[in-house]
């Protein structure tokens, strides 16, 4: 009987993802080893090839540098005025440098601008020494925040781009972080579109074509390697919404930036941004046993944002799936519901995507009494 339970959820997971396939726009082709687009607001992919094949991340890398260090300054563990002291092992970085020299202290502002615009290993290293005492510190920091994020398939070795075989990821893990980057610290992500920088008298373009052919487009990183080919991951928010796109393995600078643009654009074009509940709506008001209170109010801690094949906002159907029995306590944010969204093609309802709906607020244990005669309801329910 658990096998043919087991049996019956994979061949409707199964059937539910061949019918989101079939109802998605044809994806252009395009020349990467992989690739992924994103919606940033619902991390929805869009379109696809070999999105959980291990690759080598490059200077990709430095994302994840990057979103440690923007906790750390959010935390005050390191200043945006500190001045830092260049080390020995920081000067002599091999790789892209911002050029800094050896005891000459930088502040952690100019690292953060020469670690994103210049793509700086130097500034990579003398930031992880300050957050963490040391890069191998550090690192592990990146693998601890990867695991809290989600991104199974990550696992890092180094804060800049050298490869080694036990310094991997994927272009989805990729995606997921960046859109991690931008909703979680927005007061840095304007950083990611400055187009040059300019240190110790020596001035750097930002590697990203994207922010001066499309003026839509306000970063994100460029990374290369022998290995890893030409990669780029691109950002652009055209009205209310953001789209991300990240692809690897491109044969030459120029294409990386061509192929990119042409997901974009592929994106805005084929699909609306549809917005069906706003942040901190009450969606419903599920039922919940041995709480202070009888229910608990259910809704999304953002907007809540889905693309839509373009002329499709008509036709969606929504149902919400309550976890029962739902038990105190519950804390705000956590997850009590799912929302499907369907959508009425020719008549049928066809299941398009499930998304988590959380507690709104939070809901501790009744008193001796109230958790007794729920026990007992339970008991007969």
């Amino acid at each position: 009987m658990r096998s043919l339970r087991l049996f019956s959820f994979l061949f409707a997971a199964l059937f539910a993802l061949s019918v989101h396939a079939q109802l998605m726009p044809p994806a252009p082709a395009v020349a990467a080893r992989a690739w992924l687009l994103m919606d940033h607001a619902s991390n929805q992919a869009l379109a696809g090839a070999n999105a959980d094949a291990r690759i080598e991340p490059a200077s990709l890398t430095k994302l994840m540098t990057a979103y440690i260090v923007f906790g750390a300054v959010k935390q005050g563990i390191v200043k945006p005025d500190q001045q830092i002291p260049a080390s020995e092992k920081a000067w002599k970085a091999p790789g892209s440098r911002m050029f800094i020299e050896p005891n000459k202290p930088v502040s952690v502002n100019e690292l953060i601008r020469g670690m994103i615009v210049q793509s700086g290993n130097d500034a990579c290293i003398a930031l992880a020494e300050a957050v963490a005492g040391s890069e191998a510190g550090f690192v592990q920091m990146m693998n601890h925040e990867a695991a809290r994020l989600g991104l199974k398939h990550t696992h890092f070795m180094n804060a800049t781009d050298l490869p080694d075989p036990q310094h991997y990821t994927t272009v989805a893990d990729l995606a997921h972080l960046t859109s991690a980057l931008i909703r979680d610290y927005p007061e840095f992500y304007p950083i990611y579109s400055m187009k040059e920088y300019r240190y110790n008298k020596i001035t750097q373009p930002n590697r990203n074509r994207l922010l001066w052919l499309d003026p839509t487009v306000d970063g994100v990183k460029t990374g290369h390697t022998e290995a890893a080919g030409f990669c780029l991951v691109a950002s652009a928010k055209r009205g209310s919404r953001r789209l991300l796109s990240v692809l690897v393995g491109a044969d030459f600078d120029l294409l990386r930036a061509q192929e990119s643009q042409k997901l974009l654009n592929f994106g805005f074009q084929a699909f609306d941004g549809v917005k069906l509940y706003d942040k901190g709506q009450t969606v419903a008001e599920p039922k919940v046993f041995k709480g202070a209170k009888g229910a608990v109010k259910a809704g999304f801690s953002d907007d809540f944002v889905i693309s839509l094949p373009r002329g499709a906002a008509d036709k969606i159907k929504v149902d919400l799936i309550s976890v029962q029995p739902l038990l105190a306590p519950l804390q705000q944010g956590q997850r009590v519901a799912t929302l499907r969204v369907s959508l009425n093609i020719n008549g049928e309802r066809k299941v398009w995507g499930e998304y988590p709906v959380v507690a709104l607020e939070d809901v501790p244990v009744a008193g001796i009494v109230g958790r007794a005669w729920d026990s007992v309801r339970l008991f007969f329910q």
